[in-house]
């Protein structure tokens, strides 16, 4: 029962069901571009929030999910600190379900707070379709929504 609740809790906090099944392109290690203006710059995926996977695979993560990364690069007060932040863009390529196959030039995330508020205030470059439909206080931040 407890999980049931803490799903209903994200849900009303901003973020909503998952749809279709997309092609995970990003392992746990992977190096992201952070597309907000925390001051964060690069970030490494830590963990991937939710998966549920098989022994000895690695965790890995696509377009609109949650997952835990620590920053590489940016300001002195961010380095070296753990964030949530839900991923915008990937490489890797993923067929939507109208036949098109999707695929940006970098990987990119968004830092997001516990509660599933942005941390910054705006966002560099294109987010996915995916990540805008299911965290609407993402989609509402971006300027271009591909």
């Amino acid at each position: 029962m407890a999980a049931k609740a803490k799903g209903r809790g994200l849900i009303a906090k901003g973020m909503l069901a998952h749809g279709q099944k997309l092609s995970r392109g990003l392992l746990a290690g992977s190096i992201l571009r952070c597309t907000d203006n925390t001051g964060a710059r690069k970030l490494r995926l830590v963990q991937a929030n939710s998966y549920k996977g098989r022994l000895r695979r690695y965790p890995s993560a696509t377009v609109g999910d949650k997952v835990t990364v620590s920053v590489r690069q940016g300001a002195p007060d961010m380095r070296k600190k753990i964030f949530q932040a839900v991923i915008v863009r990937q490489r890797r390529p993923f067929r939507r379900i109208d036949g098109v196959w999707v695929q940006f030039e970098d990987n990119a995330a968004v830092i997001i707070t516990p509660e599933g508020e942005m941390k910054g205030s705006e966002i560099r470059g294109p987010v996915a379709r995916e990540a805008a439909e299911r965290w609407p206080r993402i989609a509402s931040a971006s300027s271009t929504i591909v």
